[in-house]
């Protein structure tokens, strides 16, 4: 178990790195449009890729508040979603919570790099603290649960 309070972006990065390395079953990521998280590098587009690979139960949900960089900067993250869109998702959550300013980067239910504040790298990491974990997992759950728009790249229609 342990916590750690992170004040640099680099150490930031470095906190995204070791979450996405150590998922084994789940991750669950609410961000503002996901500009931070650089989920389009290689390495970590990789770590995602593995962990959908052979899953038989939906293990990525992707919540943002700004769908559009998702949708137009991430092309090679838009193509797991689609290649895996049985096991993954990401939604565009609704204007009514748009005023939320954290992030959250939870894995496996027990771990979490939570961000206090969009504009700022000043985070708390959380492994293997599952208690604590509770509250940041119930509150994707609600963020979740809210709705919103589904972000995907496949064409609908004839």
């Amino acid at each position: 178990m342990a916590r750690e309070l992170i004040t640099t972006w680099a150490d930031y990065q470095t906190a995204i790195d070791r979450m996405l390395a150590i998922a084994c079953h789940r991750i669950c990521i609410y961000d503002e449009d996901l500009t931070n998280l650089k989920l389009e590098s290689s390495a970590r587009l990789d770590h995602v890729k593995r962990l959908l690979t052979g899953q038989p139960t939906p293990v990525l949900r992707i919540a943002v508040r700004n769908g559009g960089p998702l949708r137009h900067a991430h092309p090679r993250l838009q193509n797991l979603l689609t290649t895996y869109s049985h096991l993954a998702t990401a939604q565009e959550t609704p204007s009514q919570i748009a005023h939320l300013r954290d992030s959250m980067l939870i894995v496996d239910g027990k771990h979490a790099l939570i961000r206090f504040e969009r504009d700022l790298p000043r985070s708390k990491l959380l492994i293997d603290e599952a208690d604590e974990l509770r509250p940041y997992l119930t509150r994707f759950e609600e963020i979740w649960a809210e709705g919103g728009e589904r972000i995907t790249n496949s064409v609908v229609g004839l």
